[in-house]
């Protein structure tokens, strides 16, 4: 599938509407979220009133200056602010108590969902979609909403609550000094405004370019060997170079223009500090205010705009939010395989029989380029059947199709005398033990990885399987035995490990065995050693073997030779040779290669 992978259009962006989607998802969260935000609009409003007991306590200062000054008077205003702030600092605490609970829920839920989004995509998704960049939407964005959030939200509507309360008590206090701070702030706004507009493009690339920057990273690696054997370390460095670049461009303009705000909301900040300062001394001259009312006024012009960068800053980051999010969205809106609730989950007593009726297949991305076209073949239960042909002539494409990994474009698919479009996936997956040319282990122990999600095995059929592939010997002489835990540490070849993934099989037991080239990875020796393992393994069970070396099909009971999609040849080996045909000439041609 690898080779299939390509790009499809990019859609458009819209931040609004993913904006919109991670509102929707959130919806359960409404009540405490609704619960943050109005202890955070509490705590910034009960800072609030602060400067105007600060004004008092000016007022009877310099009232007291001339006489004496009323320390009681002072004293209660002193714990009226006590009481003031520190409400406010226990809601504005309560407040991050919660968004820090709920954002940690809302990122653990995503990634849930992603991972059990990606057991319900069909397998053509990921022809066009890197692994690496799927991974970047797990981790990356996830993490990236979850920052992005924690603070924002609060952020905004607590700065929002302290905006309009400093503007009403300003009014209050005196219009023409509030008249003067609103002026120098809305032009912070139309600032702000701006540099968000020129912005928003630049967080959606930051997050595409890193999961595109990720996904190509995660292929190199995996293919590091091949790219060092063809010397393409260069044109690797170069690809590399290229897509860090577009990276940091993105990053570099994201950061530069997000971080512009503040700097800016500072110098106009300043600037309209000095205007109130300057009106103020003005209006004080001239007996229209006391001193009080400037030193609240000083106050309330840093509440009063402090607000505009914090909401500069959380717009920002809701921006970086809504570009990740836009990512997960769009994952998790990818179309699903269809329901099968109402399909049959089992068989009962399978005896093997599988039956392709006039298959069709083309990938779903093209249509027109039909891959098989009229496949038929009858096999009986209990058959070895294995399957050759050239490159690309549509072997594996019908181990996917038997598998249900896709579906035929026309045609039916029998076992037992069921289609299988009428079993569900879960079931036909059931019936069948794989092993594949590319070998999986985790890590964990030699054990966990035999016995990987099959029960009820007991020790001693575990150990058969093991010797029956050669293994057991070189399991034994590990550090732990069975219990040695599979890591990079660990030493073990790639004839090893497909050993390995066939004993897993032969655990498994089966009704029925799939085999993609199980024994392409081992020496001579071992093949003959996992040839034995192998056909008493395939003994009484339907068995569909896909091989290049033509040697290790000899014993097969039908042999069915493809070409472009069709079945072109079949019959025993012995046959086959006989009518000195296409098989022949691959017979032949192995044995000429290798002399």
């Amino acid at each position: 599938m690898q080779g299939r992978r390509g790009r499809i259009k990019e859609k458009p962006h819209d931040l609004k509407k993913a904006m919109a989607s991670l509102i929707f998802y959130c919806r359960k969260e409404l009540m405490v979220i609704g619960v943050a935000l109005v202890l955070a609009a509490a705590g910034a409003l009960l800072n609030i009133f602060g400067p105007r007991q600060i004004s008092r306590i000016t007022d009877l200062i310099t009232a007291g200056l001339s006489s004496r000054i009323d320390m009681n008077a002072i004293g209660r205003v002193g714990v009226l602010l006590i009481v003031l702030y520190g409400t406010g600092a226990f809601c504005t605490f309560l407040q991050h108590y919660i968004m820090a609970g709920f954002n940690q829920h809302l990122a653990k839920r995503m990634r849930q969902d992603i991972v059990e989004k990606i057991n319900r995509l069909p397998l053509s998704y990921f022809n066009f979609h890197e692994y690496g960049d799927v991974l970047s939407r797990v981790t990356n964005d996830v993490d990236t909403i979850s920052s992005s959030l924690s603070n924002s939200l609060a952020s905004m509507v607590s700065s929002a609550a302290q905006f309009l309360g400093c503007l009403v008590m300003m009014l209050i206090t005196n219009w023409t000094m509030a008249g003067t701070s609103v002026f120098s702030t809305f032009f912070a706004l139309m600032v702000m405004l701006m540099i968000m507009g020129r912005s928003q493009k630049y967080f959606v690339a930051r997050q595409q370019s890193l999961g595109e920057l990720n996904g190509y990273i995660e292929e190199m690696y995996t293919g590091h060997d091949v790219i060092r054997t063809v010397n393409g370390d260069e044109k690797v460095k170069a690809e590399f170079a290229r897509r860090n670049q577009a990276m940091r461009n993105a990053n570099m303009m994201s950061q530069f223009l997000g971080g512009l705000m503040m700097p800016l909301m500072n110098f106009i900040g300043n600037f309209g500090y000095v205007a109130v300062c300057v009106v103020g001394a003005v209006l004080a001259m001239n007996g229209m205010i006391t001193f009080g009312v400037i030193t609240a006024f000083m106050i309330y012009v840093r509440q009063f705009q402090s607000p505009v960068q914090q909401i500069g800053q959380a717009m920002s980051n809701l921006q970086s939010a809504a570009a990740a999010a836009e990512r997960v969205f769009d994952f998790l809106n990818e179309p699903e395989m269809e329901k099968e609730q109402a399909k049959q989950s089992s068989l009962d007593a399978v005896r093997g029989e599988v039956e392709f009726s006039h298959i069709r297949f083309a990938y779903p991305d093209k249509p027109e380029e039909t891959i098989i076209h009229d496949f038929s073949v009858h096999v009986k239960p209990g058959q070895k059947v294995a399957i050759v042909g050239p490159t690309g002539a549509g072997k594996t494409t019908l181990v996917n199709l038997l598998m249900r990994f896709y579906e035929p474009t026309g045609g039916e698919i029998r076992i037992d005398g069921s289609p299988i479009q009428k079993l569900t996936r879960e079931a036909v997956h059931s019936l069948f033990g794989m092993v594949l040319q590319d070998t999986w282990l985790f890590e964990g122990t030699v054990r966990e990885n035999l016995l990987y999600n099959t029960t009820g095995v007991t020790e001693e059929n575990m150990k058969k399987a093991c010797k029956a592939c050669g293994i057991h010997s070189f399991i034994k002489a590990l550090p732990n035995g069975y219990d040695t835990v599979l890591s990079e540490n660990t030493t073990i070849s790639a004839g090893q490990k497909q050993l390995m993934t066939i004993a897993r099989a032969m655990i498994q037991n089966s009704p029925m065995l799939i085999l993609d080239e199980a024994t392409s990875s081992v020496d001579t020796r071992t093949e003959v050693l996992t040839q034995r393992a192998m056909d008493a393994l395939t003994e009484k069970r339907t068995s569909f073997v896909i091989a290049h070396r033509l040697s290790t099909i000899r014993n097969a009971d039908i042999i069915l030779v493809i070409r472009d999609g069709d079945i072109v040849e079949q019959g025993s080996h012995e046959e086959l040779l006989r009518k000195g045909g296409f098989y022949a000439e691959l017979y032949n041609s192995q044995f000429e290669e290798a002399a």
